[in-house]
Order: C-alpha cells, then sequence, then structure tokens
C-alpha cells in the first residue's frame, strides 16, 4: 500500500474518537479479486460489505451490470464510487467503516443518471447519495477530488489528462468498424456511429457470427420463396377465374400480387449476394446512399415500394369490408370507387419512395443484406418505415373492428327470423382468421422497428467504445432471435394471403386451366369410365375431339 495511504491512516486514527477502540475489533483483510475493481488505489477489503454480500464472488456478479457505464466514462468517478461500495477499502489499523463522501456519489449520479434514464433505469435506491457523510462531518469519508479540502486527506489521486486521453483512445473507430479518412471520400463529414464521427458501419452486421450470417442468408431465402410461390399461385388462380373475387374481397388478390414483388426483391438478394447488394462498391462498409450499385436501387423498389402498396391494400380491404358489413353496400357499389382505391395504393407508395430516392436515403441492411431504407439513419426509420406501418395498421384493424360488430349484430337479426346463418358464420371465420393472419405479423413488424430503433444508438456507441471480448461477455448488441422473427414476419402475410383461395372452388379452376392447356389432361378428363357387355367385352365411348 502506498505512503500516501499509510499517512492517512495515522490522521484518521488520530482524528477519530475512539479510533483505537475501533482498532481492537476482528476485521479480516483481503486481496480484492472483483476484476473491475483491481487497480484503483488500494488493494484490500472485507466482507460482508453493506450490501451484505458473504463472498467477492456474489460481489463480482453484482457489480458488472454496471461495467457498460464504466466503460463509456459517464462519470469519472463512477468507478471510484462504485468500488468503494461495493469491495470496501479496509485498513489493518482503522476498524470502522470507510465509505465515500455524498459529493463522490453526486458527481456519479449527475453524470450518469441522465443516461441510465434514456434507457429505463433509475438511479439504485441502495446507492442515494443522502444516506453517505459529507466531506467535513464527524464521520470520515473518501474524496478522490484533490480540489477540495477535507479533514481526511485524499488517498487517490485526481484523474490526469493522460488518463482522459486513454480513454478516448479506447472509444475510437477501430475495427470492426470503418474509418472514412480522406476528404475526398463521399461519405466524409456525412457518417457519424453513436459519438464517432467519420465511421462507417462493416458491411456485415459485427455482432453476430459467420454462422448467424449463414443462417439469415438461409432464413431469409426460405421465406421468400415460400411467399413468391403462395403468392404467384393466388395471382395465376385469380387470372384463370377474375369474376370469382369481387369487392370487398378483390383487395386480397391485389396484396397478394405486392407480396409476390416484396418476395422477387429478397430472391434477388439470395441470387446476387449480400455483398453486391447491401455493401458499397468497395467492399469495406455498407452503403449509405442511393450511389451504390443499380441492384441495390432495384431491391429497394420492389421490398418498399410494394411493402407500403401492400399495406394500404390492407387497409382499403378493410374498407371494403366495414362498407359490405357495415354500410350495406354492394359489390357494384364498392366497385364503383375502385378507382379511387388503387389512386391511393400506387400513388402514396410512389410519392414515398420517391422522396426516399430524392435525399438518398437508401441504405444497407447489414443483417438482411437488402437495400432498404432507415438502416443507418434513426430519423428515416421512423419518417419512413415504422411511422407510416402503425398508422396503416391502426387504420386497418378500426375499419375490420367496426365491420366485425357489423357482422354480429346482422347474425344476431338473422337467427332471431329463424334463417340459417352458416354461410355468414362461414364468411365470418374466414375474415377472422385473414385478420389475425395479417394483423398480427403487421404488429410484430412494428414492435421489431421499435426495439431496434429504441436499440441501436446503445449498440453503436457499445461496438465503438468496446472490444469484442468485452461486448461477449457483457451481452452489448442486438438480439438476434427478433430479428430473424422480423424477417419471417415481413413475408408471412404473403404466404397466407392463399388462406383465402383454399376452396373446391380454386381445385376446380386448376382442374379446368389444365384440361385447356394440356391435351393429355384434356384427353384423360374426357374418357369416360368404361362400359361392359353382356359379353363382358369393354367398350369405351369415343372422345368428342377425335
Amino acid at each position: 500500500m502506498g505512503s500516501s495511504v499509510r499517512l492517512l491512516v495515522l490522521v484518521l486514527l488520530v482524528q477519530s474518537p475512539g479510533g483505537m477502540q475501533a482498532a481492537s475489533k476482528e476485521r479480516v483483510c483481503e486481496t480484492i479479486t472483483v476484476p473491475m475493481c483491481r487497480g484503483i488505489g488500494y488493494n484490500l477489503t472485507y466482507m460482508p460489505n453493506q450490501f451484505n454480500h458473504d463472498t467477492q464472488e456474489e460481489v463480482g456478479l453484482e457489480v458488472h451490470q454496471f461495467w457498460p457505464l464504466v466503460r463509456i466514462r459517464c462519470s469519472p468517478d463512477l468507478l471510484f464510487f462504485l468500488c468503494s461500495m461495493y469491495t470496501p477499502i479496509c485498513l489493518p489499523d482503522y476498524r470502522k467503516p470507510l465509505p465515500p463522501c455524498r459529493s463522490v456519489c453526486e458527481r456519479a449520479k449527475r453524470g450518469c443518471s441522465p443516461l441510465m434514464s434514456q434507457y429505463g433505469f433509475e438511479w439504485p435506491e441502495r446507492m442515494s447519495c443522502e444516506r453517505l457523510p459529507r466531506l467535513g462531518d464527524e464521520t470520515l469519508c473518501m474524496d478522490q477530488n484533490s480540489s477540495e479540502t477535507t479533514t481526511a486527506a485524499p488517498p487517490f489521486p485526481k484523474p490526469t489528462r493522460g488518463r482522459a486521453r486513454v480513454a478516448e483512445r479506447e472509444c475510437s473507430c477501430r475495427e470492426p468498424l470503418v474509418p472514412i479518412r480522406r476528404e475526398s471520400h463521399p461519405l466524409y463529414g456525412r457518417v457519424r456511429t453513436g459519438p464517432l464521427a467519420n465511421c462507417a458501419q462493416p458491411c456485415h452486421q459485427a455482432y453476430f457470427s459467420a454462422e448467424e450470417r449463414t443462417f439469415t442468408a438461409f432464413w431469409v431465402g426460405l421465406w421468400s420463396v415460400l411467399c413468391f410461390v403462395s403468392t404467384l399461385t393466388t395471382v395465376a388462380t385469380f387470372l384463370m377465374d377474375t369474376q370469382r373475387f369481387k369487392y370487398p374481397e378483390r383487395p386480397i388478390i391485389f396484396l397478394a400480387a405486392c407480396y409476390l414483388f416484396v418476395s422477387l426483391g429478397y430472391m434477388l438478394r439470395l441470387v446476387a449476394g449480400h455483398q453486391r447488394v447491401a455493401c458499397a462498391p468497395s467492399g469495406e462498409h455498407v452503403l449509405y446512399d442511393t450511389s451504390g450499385p443499380a441492384l441495390c436501387t432495384l431491391v429497394f423498389l420492389l421490398v418498399y415500394f410494394f411493402g407500403m402498396a401492400s399495406c394500404i391494400w390492407w387497409v382499403v380491404l378493410s374498407f371494403s369490408w366495414f362498407l359490405a358489413a357495415g354500410m350495406k353496400w354492394g359489390s357494384e357499389a364498392i366497385a364503383g370507387y375502385c378507382q379511387y382505391f388503387h389512386l391511393a395504393a400506387w400513388v402514396v407508395p410512389s410519392i414515398k419512395t420517391v422522396m426516399v430516392l430524392a435525399l438518398s436515403a437508401v441504405d444497407g441492411d447489414p443483417v438482411a443484406g437488402i437495400c432498404y431504407v432507415g438502416n443507418q439513419s434513426l430519423g428515416n426509420l421512423r419518417g419512413f418505415v415504422l411511422a407510416p406501418l402503425a398508422v396503416y395498421l391502426f387504420t386497418g384493424s378500426l375499419f375490420l373492428l367496426a365491420g366485425f360488430v357489423s357482422l354480429f349484430r346482422i347474425r344476431s337479426i338473422i337467427k332471431q327470423g329463424g334463417t340459417e346463418t352458416d354461410k355468414l358464420e362461414r364468411l365470418m371465420i374466414r375474415i377472422g382468421l385473414f385478420t389475425v393472419l395479417y394483423t398480427v405479423p403487421a404488429g410484430v413488424v412494428v414492435a421489431c422497428l421499435v426495439y431496434e430503433q429504441h436499440q441501436r444508438p446503445g449498440w453503436e456507441r457499445a461496438l465503438a467504445c468496446t472490444c469484442a471480448l468485452e461486448r461477449q461477455r457483457l451481452g452489448a448488441g442486438p438480439d438476434y432471435a427478433v430479428f430473424m422473427l422480423k424477417y419471417f414476419m415481413c413475408l408471412v402475410v404473403g404466404i397466407t394471403s392463399g388462406v383465402w383461395i383454399w376452396s373446391g372452388k380454386t381445385v376446380e379452376t386448376w382442374r379446368r386451366f389444365l384440361a385447356r392447356c394440356c391435351p393429355c389432361w384434356r384427353y384423360k378428363m374426357a374418357t369416360p369410365p368404361p362400359l361392359y357387355g353382356d359379353t363382358g367385352t369393354v367398350y369405351h365411348k369415343a372422345p368428342s375431339h377425335i
């Protein structure tokens, strides 16, 4: 132990009334083994501490929860304050507790409490500053700020400029982040990752392993192919028998068509690869604007434009059901406004798409490998993706709820008249099933986006200020399962859009289509069952086309 600490011990023993009496009490000092509290100015502590931790293993499990705050240096006093509370100093010649001074706690709280509040955490009640003694009180305390005069000499030096420079170097643009150093670079002065300027995100999500990236490609590819097959079947069934699908059901067909093109965008990324779509031409970092390859812009148009159009067709579908069930409109009356439905469903997404392109807001998704908007800018994510999706979901759900109330009222009236309601009940079940199959995935996607926009600043800051081993130990970073759930829910609506055509009519439609297109199939359908004569000879009636 340093000479300054030994001098402090003598001062404390002289100034403290009853100090020698306290020294007679048994207290065993032990070397500090908590990794975070090693080398902070003293190396001996005692157990149990004031929080009733019996071992330093228990202390380590709890105090390391504050490690991210220590690493980002929200307050230079935080580490000393935490360690003096959890691993209190043990002086062989002074047996009374020596807590930190209230001023140390107040400085640490003033620097870190606002940051904790941003993420929904409050300053722990058990570390309330009001419980600690002030400088100059009868109860002695420790303070590491040498600029303040105390009755107890400060045993710990004030952090120097050299230490500040070391912390600044620790929070720097280093791997896996990509520094933008050349002023001639198109991203110079435009990119900012957390607290660091001119620091670009890598091409692949740095928090995920190579195995997770491989599985992501498989996961997105699997559901995009299934979505493509389902929506293609739905659209093809409609083209075979257009008169079958009338309003209010017809918007389902346009919704499925939109998801057909969305799945094409994901499949295009599957064929071209992550690197060619979502990364800059140099391959060093993820794409930040539309100055990249044309393939990126094409994927963005397919996924964003048709994705937003599908949401509006969902609102149109809900509105059509409301007009039919609640307002008693017929199919022809609803169809008379179809031009306005098409105007809203195609023009509104077009305006938003043009705005995104004009603002050069298209960027690469380092997880899925597609080009979208809001992957690198929280403002774009909220304005062009999250807010529209929430509005569309709320509006459509409102119309659906009103339509269901009307259907239940109609069902009650019909039952009172003694008429069968089987067909109406089947219709209500189909509408309810399709409603659940859309609203649940859409709600989950909105929830995932809310999680992402809330947590992303912390991920970027941890990526810049901690090394890979520390991130792995602390668990700092996005939840991989949330991202996989988001991509699944973005495509599952296209897969379930075929629910409406799952019926015997669809089988008959395809049977007639195959009979018209395939001569062999037509011959098989036209051949009647065999006729048996009296002698047992089998006769066949000649097909009409021979």
